[in-house]
């Protein structure tokens, strides 16, 4: 029922219309400067062992693709002398290393600034710009951490009011991430809706997605009282079937939305941050506030936690629990979507991308506390963090190794996690 229901949706929006830019492995981009395409640059790729792969320039959109041989890693250079006067690498980094993924057209973000855009001018005396400086990689780093977290955040908070409630480890919850970025890349890409409306609009389908899921699916698998590792394993099959599903329809490209998809960033301090995180930051600090304060101050969810502790005290007291269950699976959906969007905003949307995180999640979740939702806050800042901060010493293909390696650390000293209780077995 849930993979037809996806199916009619995508169907329903047209997901399969939507095209990308090149066919096959690739590597692509747009360049804009304050908003404006910026033409005519020169774009090279090189194998990691510095064979060249190709080259492209700068359109008056200001696009770009480079067809790459096949998965793996890229070095990939901006020629700044093919900049426009005055425009330049706001980050002080023209040459990246990407990965591609198979069947993937990878997008590649140079954060241009400093000029109106336009056609180069093939100024050759055009200063490059400095290097930033150690501590001001650092302090780019705490704060990519932080943000990250964030977004972690609201995906673990949903994961640990349902196990709480119900004791459902659910490997599906990463779809319903994905679930939300594709709902917002249909409703901004297809539809053409701005990119706020359409993520509105996303979490309210995510949520419904979620009181679906429990009334439809879940509930009926407790009422025939399936046990966990059963309904855990099934989540496993749901999950394989809800990812391909999107593969489907929406493709193997990673793809932007229509807006704020190559925002330069702003100088605060010693952090250069695009204004774009700044508002996602805001409206994932507001939400997870909201809806922990609902949870300590509401009737709904002091029932909530009342189910979490003990459901057949629960109700015996006199509260639904059937009602409760379904409720929190309504707001762990949101959640999840949620977290969906300020993903695609944060790194482009494809069908897998909750299912990349979903192992984070099940970390920080785990490193906080099963079932607790101020450990699943702390364990996704932990996780966060360690991830971003590790690139400093390590490649970033390398970098969610360090955010395990910490998760056993900890777990090995504290195994019930840092908020969670111990219980006793036997």
């Amino acid at each position: 029922m849930l993979t037809a229901f996806l199916a009619c949706v995508m169907l329903s929006f047209g997901v399969g219309a939507t095209s990308a830019w090149a066919e096959g492995e690739a590597l692509q981009g747009t360049l804009t400067s304050n908003g404006a395409p910026v033409a005519g640059v020169k774009i090279k790729a090189f194998t990691q062992d510095g064979a060249p792969v190709g080259e492209a320039t700068s359109d008056e959109q200001g696009k770009w693709s480079i067809p790459v041989p096949g998965a793996g890693s890229y070095k990939i250079d901006l020629d700044q002398s093919t900049l426009p006067s005055g425009v330049t690498v706001t980050n002080g980094r023209p040459s990246l290393t990407p990965s591609v993924a198979d069947g993937q057209a990878r997008n590649v973000l140079f954060p241009l600034g400093g000029g109106s855009g336009g056609a180069a001018t093939g100024d050759q005396n055009q200063p490059a710009p400095s290097a930033p400086s150690e501590w001001d990689r650092i302090a780019n780093l705490f704060y990519s951490g932080i943000h990250f977290s964030l977004i972690i955040a609201l995906a673990a908070l949903g994961i640990s009011l349902i196990f709480g409630t119900t004791g459902l480890t659910n490997f599906a919850h990463g779809e319903l991430v994905t679930f939300g970025a594709l709902i917002t890349f249909l409703f901004n890409v297809t539809i053409g809706l701005p990119l706020v409306l359409s993520g509105l609009v996303a979490v309210a389908v995510g949520a419904a997605m979620g009181y679906v899921q429990d009334r439809a699916f879940w509930g009926w698998l407790r009422k025939r009282r399936t046990n966990l590792v059963t309904m855990m394993i099934i989540s496993i099959g749901l999950s394989l079937a809800v990812r391909y599903l999107f593969l489907y329809f929406f493709g193997g490209d990673s793809r932007a939305f229509a807006e704020y998809n190559s925002q330069p960033g702003e100088k605060y301090g010693p952090f250069l941050i695009a204004p774009k995180n700044l508002v996602a930051d805001a409206i994932a600090i507001t939400v997870l506030v909201a809806v922990s304060a609902a949870l300590l101050m509401t009737r709904l969810g002091k029932a909530t936690r009342a189910v979490a502790d003990n459901p057949a005290l629960a109700a015996a007291s006199g509260i639904n629990v059937d009602r409760i269950i379904r409720l929190v699976w309504t707001i762990g959906g949101g959640l999840a979507a949620l977290s969906g969007v300020l993903l695609g905003v944060y790194q482009n949307v494809s069908f897998q991308m909750g299912f990349q995180i979903l192992l984070l999640i099940f970390a920080a979740v785990t490193l906080g506390g099963f079932g607790t939702a101020w450990g699943a806050l702390l364990g996704s800042l932990v996780i966060g963090l360690f991830i971003q901060f590790s690139t400093y010493w390590i490649p970033s293909e390398l970098k969610n190794v360090s955010a395990l390696a910490a998760l056993i650390l900890i777990l090995l000293f504290r195994p019930q996690g840092i908020l969670g209780r111990r219980t006793r077995i036997g």
